[in-house]
């Protein structure tokens, strides 16, 4: 039963739907009984107000540089204790944090300054050449051997076969350019050191590909003095490729007393093949880079900073260098055609 209340609003509503059909109205009228139901009001997502966190700048505690020793698959505790001795020299001179690592391969160590998993390094020439043209890395300091940065290479031949040298010994300098001395080395057969020498074999190839001269299959003799001897007794190869001077090497001089008047350079590479050098990634600022360069060097004046460089990388001696230095091995290598992976050891 409806009470009275109800009742009245029933007979309101009755009479409201009465007085609308009469007025001929046919828009649809929503009518509810007792409190409606309020519509809820959409509010806005909130617009965060504070920036994503940037990347802590290199050389802090969040975003140490990392030192790269020398690739090894079982490091001996030596040189992890040497590394130690340098990060905190280098802690110490340039306020960086520094921490070290020791990739397996420098295969990897390169793959590491890549992806930025490394940020100095000591490398090799053909991992250079790799991570420059990766434009991984800048050069910062190269190894010294007998006070130079960079050696040499030559072309050899037997006096008594039918080539021309031309190279004057007296001067130290080649009398013509190198695609007119190494074109009568087309088609003959070249004794290379091996498979990865720099100058018993990937130079001296890039610099013949460079003059547009094809040789037959080369014989590899696994060692300079064995390029020599090949070319001294002339029934192996016609003509050889070894560093500035293989030649003069001590295993030769008792069983070749003539070797220096038998074997006669026909062209000769300057000095533009290099040691190992300290690379760091070219990702980090140019200041950081020369202050770690600098640090270095200061390292390198002191007896432990030679014995310890000597323990973790294997020399005593740099010097500053830039990149434009290496631009004529890079040169060389490119033009050899040899995969660069298959030359980095």
């Amino acid at each position: 039963m409806l009470n009275t209340k109800q009742s009245c609003k029933i007979k309101i509503v009755l009479l409201i739907l009465t007085l609308l059909f009469a007025l001929g109205c046919t828009f649809p009228v929503q009518v509810t009984l007792g409190n409606p139901t309020p519509t809820p009001t959409p509010t806005a997502t909130p617009i965060p107000t504070q920036a994503p966190l940037a990347t802590p700048e290199p050389g802090t505690e969040q975003n140490p540089l990392i030192l790269a020793l020398a690739p090894s698959a079982h490091p001996t505790e030596a040189v992890i204790a040497a590394g130690d001795v340098l990060a905190a020299y280098l802690e110490e001179r340039t306020g960086y944090r520094i921490v070290t690592i020791i990739p397996a391969s420098e295969e990897e160590l390169v793959e590491s300054l890549a992806k930025g998993n490394a940020h100095i390094a000591s490398l090799s020439p053909y991992a250079f050449v790799f991570a420059h043209e990766n434009n991984s890395v800048t050069a910062l300091l190269a190894r010294v051997r007998g006070g130079e940065m960079f050696y040499g290479s030559q072309i050899i031949i037997n006096r008594e076969s039918e080539f021309t040298s031309y190279f004057d010994e007296a001067r130290g300098e080649n009398i013509t350019d190198a695609v007119f001395a190494l074109k009568q080395f087309a088609d003959k057969k070249p004794c290379w050191s091996d498979e990865v020498s720099p100058s018993g074999y990937v130079v001296p190839l890039g610099l013949l590909n460079q003059s547009q001269v094809t040789t037959r299959a080369g014989a590899f003799l696994e060692g300079q003095p064995n390029v020599v001897r090949g070319v001294y007794a002339s029934d192996i190869c016609d003509f050889g490729a070894t560093f500035v001077d293989a030649r003069t090497s001590a295993v030769l001089e008792a069983d070749y007393p003539d070797v220096m008047d038998r074997i006669l350079v026909a062209w000769r590479i300057p000095n533009v093949i290099p040691y190992e050098n300290i690379s760091m990634a070219n990702s980090l600022p140019f200041e950081m880079r020369r202050t770690t360069q600098r640090a270095l060097i200061d390292f390198m004046t002191t007896p432990e900073g030679k014995a310890t460089m000597q323990t973790i990388y294997g020399f005593d001696e740099m010097l500053p260098v830039e990149d434009a230095a290496y631009a004529e091995f890079i040169a060389y290598v490119n033009a050899s055609g040899l995969d660069l992976l298959d030359l980095i050891e």
